[in-house]
């Protein structure tokens, strides 16, 4: 089944800091599509919004890239690249966008509603541009606390608010796979490499679901 659907896509990954780290999506997620049969490139940028990705914008704290197979290569000064041109360069006929945590205003009073729809706006409008299929996967629970004040409460309002404006991509509500604070992490946001692993695992899952995805065959 997995193998069938995502054979042969060509696939672009674009994100924030889960796709910047040994064990992270970067590895469970690539690892399992390119063992369906998918071409896969990731690109990571810790720190990166949404609309980071229409221009070329330093991250905050390094990133990595990765091939199909190879292993990931670190890049401690890691910035974001135009989306259009990333889809160009790897003819990518599916996008997946792994963004949230760096828009939920965690240790702000009031989620910062504007502002981020600001920011998903600009990436979704241009990946409409491009006509390319794109599935957009929202936050994990983590865990409350930590250096990023992050709280069940506001990743929930997140994920809803997401969840409602990310059209034209398919949205994979990550805070269903597991109870809120069931998957331990090291800081509050990023989960340990098991819970990276049930991540990817499930994205994969629920991936293959997607008539977004399903129709490429």
């Amino acid at each position: 089944m997995l193998a069938s659907v995502l054979a042969g896509l060509s696939i672009l990954i674009v994100g924030d800091s889960h796709l910047s780290e040994p064990g992270y999506l970067i590895d469970t997620l690539q690892d399992q599509l390119v063992a369906a049969g998918a071409q896969v490139h990731t690109y990571g940028v810790c720190g990166s919004t949404p609309g980071d990705w229409v221009k070329s914008v330093p991250g905050t704290c390094g990133g990595a890239t990765r091939n199909g197979k190879a292993a990931l290569v670190v890049d401690h000064n890691a910035k974001t690249q135009p989306i259009d041109q990333l889809i160009a360069a790897n003819k990518a006929n599916l996008v997946i966008v792994v963004e949230g945590d760096t828009i939920g205003g965690y240790g702000k009073d009031d989620f910062p509603k504007t502002w981020a729809w600001q920011q998903v706006t600009a990436l979704t409008q241009d990946l409409a541009a491009s006509k390319t299929a794109c599935v957009w996967v929202g936050p994990v629970w983590g865990t409350e606390g930590g250096k990023y004040q992050k709280t069940f409460t506001r990743v929930k309002q997140l994920s809803s608010f997401l969840a409602t404006n990310v059209a034209p991509c398919a949205y994979i509500d990550s805070l269903t796979f597991s109870k809120p604070g069931e998957w331990a992490t090291v800081d509050g946001q990023h989960l340990t490499t098991t819970g990276y692993k049930y991540w990817g695992g499930d994205i994969m899952k629920a991936l293959v679901k997607l008539p977004v995805v399903q129709q490429h065959k």
